[in-house]
Order: structure tokens, then sequence, then C-alpha cells
């Protein structure tokens, strides 16, 4: 009978088979697994900070029910800010559907965005007109407001504010020669502006809503 040696085992098997018949192997094994799931999720990329742009400074105007309102009821909230008047025929009803959009995709953020439309003709556009529009158009009482003011209010609030162009080309009787600028702004919660979108490009809802998102999640 041929004599029986004792196995030979590779070296490195015979550890490996000791180290999974070990408890503390798998307890060591899980942690690390586990660890590395955390590690993972913090190197994931993260979408970066949006730029800071300038500061809106504090303002009341008169909303669609003629109450103040400005940069006190918007305080702690994330706003996003259009300009129209009820008389124009050409972008503004266009623009006033975008933000509608806007305030149909964000109904899980009511309470945290608001949108404000300024009138940039608001000597038509009294809070009895704003109210109309702002009906016509299916705008959210809680959510949606659109604002008027003497015009020098509107115009340091707009221009001086929140950067964005408005003004006539012509005589004062010609309301098609008030324009104004076609971008959204984004401003925080410590009304700080931190985007401008071209209301006019595919996709700017979804864009615009992103970018409230992260300042919502972000607190800032």
């Amino acid at each position: 009978m041929p004599n029986v040696g004792p196995t030979t085992e590779p070296y490195l098997q015979r550890v490996a088979r000791r180290l999974v018949s070990s408890p503390l192997f798998w307890v060591v094994f899980l942690l690390f697994a586990g660890g590395w799931q955390i590690v993972r999720s913090i190197l994931a990329t993260v979408p970066p900070a949006l730029p800071t742009l300038g500061v809106v400074p504090e303002f009341t105007l008169t909303n669609q029910y003629g109450q103040d309102f400005g940069s006190q009821e918007l305080a702690g909230q994330v706003w996003i800010a259009n300009f129209i008047f009820t008389r124009c025929p050409t972008v503004c009803p266009a623009f006033t559907q975008t933000m509608f959009d806007i305030q149909h995709k964000a109904r899980p953020l009511s309470g945290a965005l608001r949108l404000v439309s300024f009138s940039v003709d608001p000597e038509h556009d009294t809070p009895k007109v704003l109210l109309e529009y702002a009906r016509a158009n299916k705008a959210s009482r809680y959510m949606w407001a659109f604002l008027t003011g003497h015009y020098e209010a509107i115009r340091t609030t707009v221009v001086d504010g929140l950067k964005v162009a408005m003004g006539r080309d012509g005589p004062e009787e010609d309301f098609m020669s008030i324009f104004h600028g076609n971008y959204m702004v984004l401003v925080d919660q410590q009304g700080q502006i931190r985007g401008y979108y071209d209301a006019g490009e595919a996709g700017v809802v979804d864009r615009v809503l992103r970018g409230a998102g992260l300042l919502i999640n972000r607190g800032h």
C-alpha cells in the first residue's frame, strides 16, 4: 500500500480557507464593503453650487390682490422672477406659459418656491388688471405673485436690482414701444441672484427647476 502523506495544499489556498472560515474575517469584510459604499457615495459627482451673481435690494410693491408684497414676503424662499405686461401680444403670452409650466411641475416644492411676475407697464397693469390676468392664466394665489407699483419703484427693482432691461423706445401712448428682458431670474433664500435663464431656450423649465431644487435642498 502506498504511503499517504500530508495534503500538499498550496500555502495561499490554506490561508484563504482559514480566513473564510473565520467569523472575524466576514465582520471585517462587511465593514469594508459598507465603508466603500459610503466612500463611493461621497466621491460621486455632486452638482456644483450655483454662482452668486448679485443681491436684490429690499423692495415693496403691490400684488394682484392690492396687498404690499416684496422682499419681506419672499424672505427664506427661493423665487423665480419674470417680466411681462398684460397688453403685450408677442413674447409675454409665451413667457407666462413658461411660468405656468414651472408652476405645474413645481407643485411638490410648494411652500419653498415662489414665482414672481413683474409688470413693466404698471400704469396700465393695476392690481385689478393683474388679478384678471392671473386668473386667466391659472396662477396659484399661494405660489405666483404679479407685481405692480410706481414706475420708478418697478424700474429700480427690475433694472438696478435684478439686472434685467426694461423701458420704452417710443411714445408713452404706444404700448408696443414697451420692452423688457426675456430672462427668468433665480433668487435664493437670502435674496441673492443665482442664475439667469433664457425663456426661449429648449428645456428651460427643467433647467430652472433643477437650479431651484438645488437651492432648496442645500438651503442656499
